[in-house]
């Protein structure tokens, strides 16, 4: 199942409005099929990892990040289907389908063919992986990532705006990494005045993944770009279930005093400023005491001299 996991990353910000599954199928001991959703949704993991199991699929089993798909399409047939056509004799799920389409079909069509079925393994990995799908089943919305680059005294800029470079080399590498997991990626406009973003992805052989490009705004967005208007305006953004908030401070502390950022990618510099832009502006703390609790570390590792903090919103 961590090796679908794995698989199911490599689909993240290219297969919305379906989710970025993972498919892998053994037998024998030996991996005779791997699948991910490929881009636009089509084909599902299931479908694809069947296709290169061929005959070797009957008996064998299958690990699969997310309840194998209930409904029927034009654009392909039922994974459930398909599985239990392909004579598949165990099923391993990580994760429940909310879409009110599967949501437990997939799961009863399987067993009622004569397919072990066995769910929860690893389930919580999975939901953070396919975050964004299950925020637009859930919210309606798109899972949101804050990115704030800064040093250990939390500014993102001399006091005069120059910012090149804060982090590192490995750091800035990581952030195009992270851009060409999104659908969508939006600064404001202060940001969008002062550096003209190119706001692409510059990594060898990712360069076709740069995401689409939003301005948060309230009149019209240049050519190339998507306007929206406020951070609660987010869930009428199509095709998008990832969001990038990039920059700067106030937008920032707009998502955040919305309650619109689901998971907070930290970069620090060890590096000290002193008087400077902060990383954020207001955003509408009344007590000290509302800032706890907030946030839980999933994720922290060094990139060059630089610390990555990944912190989720925690939700009750």
């Amino acid at each position: 199942m961590a090796a679908a996991l794995a698989l199911s990353e490599r689909g993240r910000g290219r297969t919305a409005p379906n989710p970025n599954v993972g498919c892998i199928i053994v037998s024998g001991g030996s991996v005779v099929g791997r699948g991910w959703t490929q881009p636009g949704g089509r084909p599902h993991a299931e479908a694809m990892a069947l296709a290169e199991a061929g005959d070797a699929a009957r008996g064998a089993t299958a690990y699969v990040t997310l309840e194998p798909c209930a409904h029927q399409s034009p654009r392909g047939p039922a994974c459930a289907d398909l599985l239990a056509a392909s004579g598949v004799a165990t099923v391993h799920v990580a994760l429940g389908d909310p879409d009110p389409r599967t949501n437990g079909k997939g799961i009863a069509r399987l067993r009622a063919a004569g397919v072990a079925v066995h769910d929860g393994l690893l389930a919580a990995e999975a939901a953070r992986l396919m975050g964004g799908f299950l925020m637009r089943q859930r919210s309606g919305r798109p899972l949101v990532t804050l990115k704030l680059a800064t040093s250990l005294d939390g500014q993102i800029a001399m006091a005069d705006g120059r910012s090149r470079w804060i982090t590192g080399a490995a750091a800035r590498a990581h952030t195009h990494l992270e851009r060409a997991r999104h659908e969508m990626i939006l600064v404001g406009r202060g940001t969008y005045d002062a550096d003209a973003p190119r706001l692409d992805v510059r990594l060898a052989g990712l360069e076709a993944r740069s995401p689409r490009r939003a301005l948060l705004t309230r009149g019209v967005a240049p050519e190339g770009w998507e306007a929206v208007a406020a951070p609660g305006a987010i869930g009428a953004l199509a095709g998008v279930d990832h969001l990038f908030v990039e920059g700067g401070a106030q937008t920032a502390a707009a998502f955040l005093a919305a309650d619109r950022v689901d998971r907070l990618l930290l970069y620090r510099a060890p590096i000290l400023i002193g008087r400077g832009r902060a990383a954020l502006g207001d955003i509408g703390l009344a007590d000290l005491a509302e800032a706890h609790g907030c946030w839980r570390l999933c994720d922290t590792r060094l990139l060059g001299s630089d610390r990555m903090e990944v912190y989720e919103r925690v939700r009750i």
